[in-house]
C-alpha cells in the first residue's frame, strides 16, 4: 500500500486506463473466517486487494451514492452514513412512546444468509431500473460477478445490499401500508395495530424477497409489544424502557471486569470503555453501569487516558 500512496498520480492513471478500456478484472479475494463478537457467528470474509480493487470500489460508490440515497427508505438503517444503531433506536423509541395504538403488535423477521444469498442477476436488474450509463453498469456488473452473492468485505457490498431491498422497503410502507417499519440491514421490524395486518404482511414480504433469491428465517414472530421486549439494534425495547441486549450486557460486564484486573488502563481499553458507555447512556442502564462497570473503571478515567494520549500525539 505504501508505494501506491507515495505515487498516487501514477496509480490513478493506471486505474483510469483500466476503466476506460474496460480491462479491469477483480483480483482474487483473500478469504478468511472470523467469529463475530456480538453474535458468536462464524463469518466468511472476502478481503479485496487495496490496488486496484478497493480504490475502484470506493471511486464507484462516490459516484453512485447520490443515486442510491435518492430513493432510499428513511428508516433503512445500517451501513448508511448517519443511520447507525442510535439513529434507529431513537426513532423506534419515539414510535413506541407516542403511538400506543398503532404499535401494539410487532412482526420481527430476519433474512437468512443475506449477503451471500442475493441473486447476482436480480441485483443487476435492480441497478438497471435507476442507472442507464452503460459504462457504470459494466463496472457494477464486473464487481457483482466477482463472487456469488455479495462478499462480506467489499465496500460496495453494504451499499449494494441496501439498494437491493429498496423496493421491498417501499412495498412494505406503500402497498402493505404498515404504520411503522424499520430495517437494519437484514433485520426487519414491523409495528401495527393488530395481528391480522402483520400476519398478512409476512407472506407478501417473503414473495418479494424470493425475487432476489432471499428467504426469511423460520424464527419470525408476531407478538404483543406489551408482553415482551423487541430485541433489535443491540437493545431490548420495552413499552416503558430500553435495556441492553443480554448478550451485549454480559460482554460489557466481562470486559470491564477484565480491565479492572490490570494495574493500568491502556489506550485500547480506555477506548473500549468509552465505546461501551456510548451504548449504555442511550438506554436505561445506569444501575447496570454503577453496579457492574464503574467499580472496575469509570468513564471519566477512560476519557482522561484518551485525552492524554491525544496530547502526546499532538506534541510528537
Amino acid at each position: 500500500m505504501a508505494p501506491i500512496l507515495r505515487n498516487t498520480d501514477i496509480y490513478a492513471e493506471k486505474i483510469l486506463e483500466m476503466l476506460a478500456a474496460k480491462t479491469y478484472v477483480p483480483s482474487p479475494y483473500i478469504i478468511r473466517e472470523i467469529t463475530d463478537n456480538s453474535s458468536g457467528k462464524i463469518r466468511t470474509i472476502h478481503k479485496p486487494r487495496y490496488f486496484p480493487d478497493q480504490v475502484i470500489h470506493w471511486a464507484l460508490i462516490l459516484q453512485i451514492q447520490p443515486v442510491m440515497m435518492r430513493g432510499m427508505y428513511k428508516y433503512s438503517c445500517g451501513s448508511v452514513p448517519g443511520r447507525g444503531p442510535h439513529y434507529g433506536r431513537k426513532h423506534l423509541r419515539r414510535w413506541l412512546d407516542t403511538d400506543y395504538r398503532r404499535t401494539k403488535y410487532c412482526l420481527k423477521m430476519d433474512i437468512a444468509k443475506f449477503y451471500p444469498s442475493i441473486d447476482n442477476e436480480a441485483l443487476k436488474n435492480e441497478f438497471r431500473r435507476k442507472i442507464k450509463d452503460p459504462h457504470v453498469l459494466w463496472l457494477i456488473d464486473t464487481i457483482i460477478d466477482s463472487a456469488q452473492g455479495l462478499p462480506i468485505g467489499n465496500y460496495t457490498s453494504q451499499w449494494f445490499a441496501n439498494f437491493a431491498l429498496e423496493r421491498l422497503d417501499h412495498f412494505i410502507k406503500q402497498e402493505l401500508k404498515i404504520p411503522y417499519y424499520m430495517r437494519y440491514v437484514d433485520d426487519l421490524v414491523l409495528l401495527g395495530p393488530n395481528k391480522k395486518t402483520l400476519h398478512r404482511a409476512r407472506p407478501a414480504i417473503e414473495k418479494q424477497l424470493a425475487e432476489l433469491g432471499l428467504h426469511v428465517k423460520d424464527n419470525w414472530q408476531v407478538f404483543l409489544a406489551n408482553s415482551r421486549p423487541i430485541d433489535f439494534l443491540g437493545y431490548r425495547f420495552y413499552r416503558d424502557k430500553t435495556t441492553l441486549r443480554r448478550r451485549n450486557a454480559l460482554r460489557i460486564r466481562r470486559r470491564f471486569a477484565k480491565i479492572g484486573k490490570k494495574n493500568y488502563l491502556t489506550l485500547r481499553d480506555a477506548q473500549a470503555v468509552v465505546s461501551y458507555w456510548g451504548w449504555m447512556k442511550h438506554s436505561d442502564s445506569h444501575y447496570f453501569y454503577n453496579k457492574y462497570c464503574k467499580p472496575h473503571v469509570s468513564v471519566g478515567e477512560a476519557r482522561r487516558v484518551i485525552s492524554c494520549n491525544a496530547k502526546i500525539r499532538d506534541c510528537s
